[in-house]
């Protein structure tokens, strides 16, 4: 290969970068994100990180979304470009004709702050994703004294055509009732914290609000097959964690196989003992 040609290689490989068309589609930095931050983002990026959480339906046939797990730690200098590669991510998987939904969780003050609201809601306009595709993952619950900034932080992203998901439900009744007034597309149940006491069905009824309800129940921390018994004993619509599968590249997410899964989840439970006849 004569060095021009290896040049263009170079060259072709530069332009053709995933991150690249979000990256131009966003225009001028924001909140202090310089070009070299964005030049590094690309290159952590391009390595594939294992950042991708697969959800499924609770039977495990059928892949149903993916939790961008490096938001749930990112500090504010980083909270922007990661925001940006899961919206990347869920457009890359959208154009290789894969509707995988992204769950993009945010810290409390973010989702209170009007400067990053503006922000994020220029990279959710620039993205041109359909509706249903961009999900908010809501921590918890907003202090007093940033009630009113935060609900109308929720409410500009809904206007957006954002979902919104309550991700660490614990039964309280404030969060009952702030979940009830605030329509939430998805609550998160933690099962793990449910192994030695399962909340009422009365309880899951009231999340539902009415056998017609879209609010989507989803039991995360699923590590026991017990976790298991206990979702799909309460009914819940999706199950993330360890035993349906660890983290995933945005390049294996499009690999995954949902028979061979299903396969895999139930080759776990015990099977039926045959009786005496040999039947079963």
């Amino acid at each position: 290969m004569s060095p021009k040609s290896r040049l263009y290689t170079l060259v072709k490989a530069w332009k053709n970068k995933p991150f690249q068309e979000v990256r131009d589609a966003c225009g001028a930095p924001w909140l202090g994100i310089s070009s070299h931050a964005l030049e590094e983002h690309q290159s952590w990026s391009k390595r594939q990180a294992i950042s991708h959480e697969p959800i499924f339906n609770c039977k495990g046939t059928k892949l149903t979304g993916s939790l961008f797990r490096p938001l749930l730690a990112a500090s504010d200098m980083q909270l922007l470009r990661l925001f940006m590669e899961g919206l990347d991510t869920i457009a890359y998987w959208y154009r290789s004709g894969r509707f995988i939904p992204g769950i993009l969780p945010l810290p409390t003050n973010v989702i209170a702050s009007s400067d990053y609201i503006d922000a994020l809601s220029d990279l959710i306009l620039n993205s041109r994703l359909p509706v249903g595709l961009i999900t908010l993952g809501i921590p918890s619950l907003p202090e007093w004294e940033i009630a009113d900034a935060y609900q109308e932080g929720l409410l500009r992203m809904r206007r957006l055509g954002v979902l919104l998901h309550f991700m660490s439900f614990s039964g309280s009744e404030e969060q009952l009732h702030w979940i009830s007034e605030m329509k939430m597309d998805g609550i998160h149940i933690d099962m793990s914290k449910l192994r030695d006491k399962m909340p009422s069905d009365s309880m899951v009824a009231q999340l539902r609000q009415s056998p017609y309800s879209p609010t989507q129940i989803y039991g995360s921390h699923v590590g026991l097959i017990k976790d298991l018994e206990h979702a799909s004993a309460l009914q819940m619509n999706h199950c993330y964690g360890g035993l349906m599968m660890s983290p995933l590249s945005r390049h294996q997410m499009l690999q995954i196989n949902d028979s061979r899964i299903a396969k895999a989840i139930f080759s776990l439970h015990p099977h039926p003992q045959p009786n005496q006849n040999g039947d079963k």
